[in-house]
């Protein structure tokens, strides 16, 4: 095994990250480095080698679980937290004692209704079936043991870029929706006076949904911008104002 390549369980190869920034796409190692990361093995030994490795990419926010429940419990401390928010990817070995991580990952994902976290297997050897029930279950990716340093980042990286972009999809979509709830609202305001409107024969009020009577220029303000300006129509001249009518004809004033 070459110094710089490969971790192993009870070891620790030096001088693997230093040059990492410099091959690696996208730049700094320490980029994304304020994401938070979920490790979860029955294996003290590996969460503590995962770990040293995470904060020499310069991932600084590492939370470890030694089970599933223990993952569990974590993901779920603050019910009034999505678990989405409380980390950004889990990586999880695959065969941990009690629940595996198969069904760890099958129960963060639909239990939980966490979709939106990736999840990267952790696995000693490539089992096929055991890979397929993986992907089946939810899961994104996976690394294998020994570890490949710079395959190790570069599926980190993909996995947070992954949720950041999700992240950044559930954004828009939220202000999508407060959009088209404004939309909607104003919709069903247009809708009122497209209606069929309840008006009085006589009086020419307007009855509201409450039931209430309103002036039309009160009920129409009410439920439009329109504005009003007054004035009195030839009809309503003659028969309300007979004589100011009468000396505007014979003036030649035509009313208006």
């Amino acid at each position: 095994m070459k110094e710089n390549e490969c971790i192993e369980a009870g070891c620790a190869c030096q001088g693997t990250t230093d040059s990492l920034a410099e091959v690696l796409p996208g730049g700094s190692v320490a980029s994304g480095n304020q994401m938070k990361i979920l490790l979860v093995d029955d294996a003290d030994n590996m969460l503590l080698l995962l770990s040293e490795y995470l904060e020499g990419f310069g991932f600084s926010q590492i939370l470890t679980a030694s089970s599933a429940n223990e993952a569990f419990a974590l993901l779920t401390a603050d019910p009034k937290v999505p678990v989405s928010d409380v980390v950004d990817i889990i990586l999880m070995d695959i065969n941990m004692a009690g629940i595996d991580g198969i069904e760890a990952c099958r129960r963060i994902k639909n239990d939980m209704g966490c979709d939106d976290v990736p999840i990267i297997m952790v696995t000693g050897e490539v089992d096929l079936e055991h890979l397929n029930r993986a992907f089946n279950a939810g899961a994104m990716d996976y690394v294998t043991k020994p570890f490949h340093t710079f395959e190790l980042h570069v599926r980190v990286k993909s996995a947070l870029k992954l949720k950041q972009a999700m992240d950044a999809q559930k954004r828009v979509n939220a202000q999508l929706e407060e959009k088209n709830l404004a939309l909607t609202e104003a919709i069903d305001n247009i809708k009122v006076l497209q209606g069929l409107l309840p008006i009085c024969a006589s009086c020419k009020n307007i009855r509201n949904d409450s039931g209430s009577w309103k002036q039309m220029e009160e009920y129409i303000s009410e439920h439009s911008e329109a504005q009003f300006s007054h004035g009195i129509c030839p009809e309503c001249q003659q028969k309300h104002y007979p004589q100011i009518y009468k000396r505007l004809q014979e003036k030649g004033v035509r009313p208006s």
